[in-house]
């Protein structure tokens, strides 16, 4: 029988942190109902005070900014010291989509394709119920992207967080709620896979936002395909990025830059840099500083200021991305980092030590798969490194 508590373990001591109850089908249904419900009446309010609970909002967030880092800490490893960016992100993003609101979601004049005695245009209305699937890497950055502006629209929100960040949504929704968000509006919902596969399928539920996994993606897709009637689904999901070092590029600024893009967040980033291709005549260059900036990053426990690279999320995430290098080395990839610089990095643990290698190609799991599932996301913190004649063969 599943069970119906999940426990968020906190990555860099294995302790639980937080647990949380699923709810029945039967209740799951009333909340649902209650969605439904509260669009009717919300969808009715005007644009500008849905605006106006939408600036408080923000004020009230800022609130909680000395708050956020430690405990995002404690739920899903980041450095303590890296915290305040999401905040001041979510700030950012929050203010942009609020600015622009009136303007996407006023009427669209078809002026200049009226014929006589017509009057052609389109007008934008609230969907209904969205469900909003939110990962945990970055669980204040990525779900305002889409429930700020779904209640904006006159929407209600169904948000469900990864169990390994649970109380990011109910810090979000609490912010919502003291700005004025009547009850219902938006709902936290924690849900074992089963039960948000019966969110998806819902007939009562119009358009579903899942940030994730390819394919983690595809089971949404094909869950919201079997459903009643067809709904929308917005589906933001990780690769394999790479980036490309041109030969007239600036090492100088280029090779920190992109140091930061595969490390930062513990590689655990959707748009993360995983491959670089450099042009030959950087190659030698580019390889080696990028090499001897990685030996300098401070691998150690989050909640030390003084950290700039924490733990992965899980045990089974480190289990997967050790053998992905091993495996690469095995089939003749080398490793520029010597491991013993990061002693803390244990097998057992989920420390991993950062690594570069060269000498990969593309019959590697190293250069095409990034390991996820539907739940918690599993990313690498390994960046690979292949020469390249020109622009052309990148």
């Amino acid at each position: 029988m599943m069970s119906s508590i999940q426990t968020t373990i906190t990555p860099h001591n294995q302790q639980p942190y937080v647990h949380r109850t699923y709810p029945t089908q039967e209740q799951l249904d009333g909340i649902i109902t209650n969605a439904v419900e509260a669009q009717k009446k919300w969808a009715q309010v005007p644009l500008a005070e849905r605006i106006a609970i939408g600036h408080k909002f923000i004020e009230n967030f800022k609130l909680m900014q000395d708050e956020i880092p430690l405990d995002l800490t404690l739920q899903m490893g980041r450095p303590v010291s890296q915290g305040a960016g999401e905040v001041r992100g979510l700030v950012e993003r929050a203010e942009y989509m609020l600015s622009i609101s009136e303007s996407q979601l006023e009427d669209v004049q078809l002026t200049d394709t009226d014929k006589s005695g017509f009057r052609r245009f389109i007008k934008r209305v609230p969907l209904g119920v969205v469900f909003v699937i939110a990962p945990w890497n970055y669980p204040y950055l990525t779900p305002i992207n889409s429930v700020l502006p779904a209640i904006i629209a006159g929407n209600t929100v169904l948000l469900k967080p990864s169990p390994q960040t649970p109380v990011t949504a109910e810090r979000l929704v609490d912010a919502l709620i003291k700005a004025g968000l009547p009850k219902d509006v938006v709902q936290v919902t924690h849900l074992s896979v089963e039960l948000a596969r019966y969110v998806v399928r819902s007939p009562r539920v119009e358009f579903v936002s899942f940030t994730g996994s390819v394919k983690g993606g595809r089971v949404v897709g094909r869950t919201a395909a079997e459903g009643e009637g067809f709904k929308g689904v917005a589906l933001e999901l990780g690769g394999k990025d790479p980036a490309y070092v041109r030969e007239d590029a600036d090492l100088n600024y280029t090779v920190a830059e992109l140091v930061d893009g595969a490390f930062f967040n513990s590689g655990q980033s959707c748009c993360a840099i995983e491959r670089i291709y450099v042009h030959e005549s950087l190659y030698d260059e580019f390889v080696k500083r990028f090499a001897e900036i990685t030996q300098t990053y401070r691998l150690g426990d989050p909640t030390n200021p003084s950290t700039n690279l924490g733990p992965v999320v899980s045990l089974a995430s480190a289990v997967r991305i050790r053998k992905q290098i091993d495996d690469a080395v095995a089939a003749g990839a080398k490793k520029l980092v010597p491991e013993e610089l990061f002693p803390i990095a244990r097998p057992g643990t989920t420390y991993v030590a950062p690594q570069v290698l060269v000498d990969v190609d593309h019959s590697m799991d190293v250069m095409k798969v990034r390991y996820s599932s539907f739940n918690v996301g599993e990313f690498d913190r390994v960046a690979y490194r292949r020469r390249v004649l020109d622009q052309s063969s990148a």
